[in-house]
C-alpha cells in the first residue's frame, strides 16, 4: 500500500482528458504528477498520481473503482466525473462511499456548469433541457441526486455552502449518505474543498476539474502553463485527431485548414489499407487533421499505427475515449503532464517520445485545436508564436 506525503493525491478519473485536466491542476500545488493508464496496483508513488480507470462507460465501473480504491494508501482521494453527469456517476459513486464519507460537487463555473437547489445547469438552462445530452441513450438526470439513481444522498444548498467554515462542515459531517453541494462559483468549490477536509481525512472528493481546481487552490497552487517545446520537433509529425461530435468543432477545423493543415476524411467503411497509406502521405508533407463521417470502431488504432509506422509524433487528441484508444494503440501507459495550453488543453510527454495534447471534445472556442497545433508545431505556424 502506496505512503504518501501529507499532500499527496490520488485522482480516479472516468476517462483520459478528464485525468490530464485534472493533473495539470493538480501538480502545481501538490507536486509530480503521473497519469496512469494501467490498472493496479501502482508501483509509482509520485505526489500528484491521477488514475484514467476508462470507466465512463465501463460495463463494471464499481469494480474498476473499488480495485483502485484499495491502493489509495495515504493519499487524499479525488473522484473525477463527467461535469454534464454523464457515464456510470452512479455506480462511481456508490463504490467511492463503501467504506468512506463523499463529498459530491460536479460545478464547473468556468465551462458555465453550475448546481443550484440541486439541479445541474448550463449557462443557466437547466441540464435535462439542453442539448448536451444528444448522443446518451437516455434522458439528461433533471437533478444530481436523480444521477445517483436512488442512492442515499443529501443536499447541501447554496444557503448553507455560504453560510461559512464551521456551519458547512457541520452539515457535511451531518448529511446522510452523499453529501451533494450546489455551487455557482469557484469561490462556493472552495469553501466545500476547505469543508471536506476539514471534515477528516477519510472524506473523498467527487466532482469535475472545477473541484479539482478548487483542491489545488486549497492545498497553494496556480494552474501552469505548458512551456513551449525547446525545439522544433524536426521530422516528428503533427496530427490532430478530432474524435468528439461537439457542434463547435467543425469551426475548429475550419481555423486548422486556413493554416495550412491537411485534412483527413474518413468514411466508417473506408479499408484500413487505404486509410492508412492516405494518411501516411499527408504526414509526409506537413500537418494534419483527421476527421471521420462516423464511427470507425476498431480501424481507428490501425489506421494511425500504420500512418505513422512507428515514428514519435506531435498529437492533439480530442474526447477522452478516443485519445484513449490512441495511445493505447501506440503501447502508451502512462503520460507526464507538463502544463496546459488553455483550460482543459493539456500538454503531456510520454516514455515513448510522442508530444501529446488531450482536450475533452465540449471544450475550447473556435481557436481551440489552432492553439494546440500551435503550441506543439511552432515552427508551422510561426505567425501565432
Amino acid at each position: 500500500m502506496i505512503r504518501a506525503q501529507a499532500d499527496a493525491v490520488l485522482v480516479l478519473a472516468d476517462d483520459l482528458t478528464g485525468a490530464a485536466e485534472t493533473a495539470a491542476v493538480l501538480m502545481p500545488a501538490a507536486g509530480a504528477a503521473l497519469i496512469a493508464l494501467s490498472g493496479p496496483p501502482y508501483e509509482y508513488a509520485p505526489p500528484v498520481l491521477v488514475a484514467d480507470l476508462g470507466s465512463r462507460y465501463h460495463s463494471d465501473t464499481n469494480s474498476l473503482v473499488r480495485a483502485a480504491l484499495a491502493h489509495a494508501g495515504d493519499r487524499r482521494v479525488l473522484v473525477k466525473i463527467d461535469s454534464l453527469l454523464r457515464g456510470n456517476v452512479a455506480a462511481t459513486v456508490a463504490a467511492a462511499c463503501l467504506d468512506a464519507p463523499v463529498v459530491l460537487a460536479p460545478a464547473l463555473p468556468s465551462a458555465g456548469r453550475t448546481v443550484v437547489g440541486g439541479v445541474p445547469y448550463v449557462e443557466g438552462v437547466p441540464l435535462r433541457e439542453t442539448r448536451t445530452w444528444h448522443i446518451e441513450p437516455r434522458p439528461a438526470p433533471a437533478t444530481v441526486a436523480e444521477a445517483l439513481d436512488g442512492h442515499p444522498a443529501t443536499l447541501i444548498p447554496l444557503a448553507t455552502v455560504r453560510a461559512g467554515h464551521p456551519a458547512l462542515t457541520r452539515a457535511l459531517n451531518g448529511a446522510e449518505g452523499v453529501a451533494i453541494c450546489d455551487a455557482e462559483t469557484d469561490g462556493d468549490l472552495d469553501a466545500i474543498v476547505a469543508a471536506a477536509l476539514a471534515a477528516g481525512p477519510r472524506t473523498r472528493l467527487a466532482g469535475a476539474g472545477g473541484l479539482a481546481a478548487a483542491l489545488a487552490r486549497t492545498l497553494g497552487g496556480t494552474v501552469a502553463d505548458a512551456p513551449r517545446p525547446a525545439k522544433p520537433a524536426g521530422d516528428a509529425p503533427l496530427l490532430v485527431i478530432v474524435g468528439t461530435a461537439h457542434p463547435g468543432v467543425s469551426a475548429q477545423v475550419e481555423l486548422l485548414l486556413q493554416h495550412d493543415v491537411q485534412q483527413i476524411a474518413l468514411s466508417a467503411d473506408e479499408p484500413q489499407d487505404i486509410a492508412a497509406p492516405r494518411l501516411r502521405r499527408a504526414l509526409d508533407t506537413g500537418p494534419a487533421v483527421l476527421t471521420t463521417s462516423g464511427p470507425l470502431t476498431g480501424a481507428l488504432e490501425e489506421i494511425v499505427t500504420g500512418a505513422l509506422g512507428g515514428r514519435p509524433a506531435n498529437l492533439v487528441l480530442t474526447g477522452g475515449g478516443t485519445a484513449r484508444r490512441v495511445l493505447d494503440a501506440l503501447g502508451v501507459r502512462e503520460l507526464t503532464p507538463v502544463g496546459q495550453v488553455h483550460h482543459g488543453a493539456v500538454h503531456s510527454h510520454t516514455p515513448q517520445g510522442h508530444a501529446v495534447v488531450t482536450r475533452p471534445g465540449s471544450f475550447g472556442g473556435r481557436d481551440s485545436l489552432l492553439r494546440m497545433a500551435a503550441h506543439l508545431a511552432p515552427h508551422h505556424f510561426e505567425r501565432l508564436t
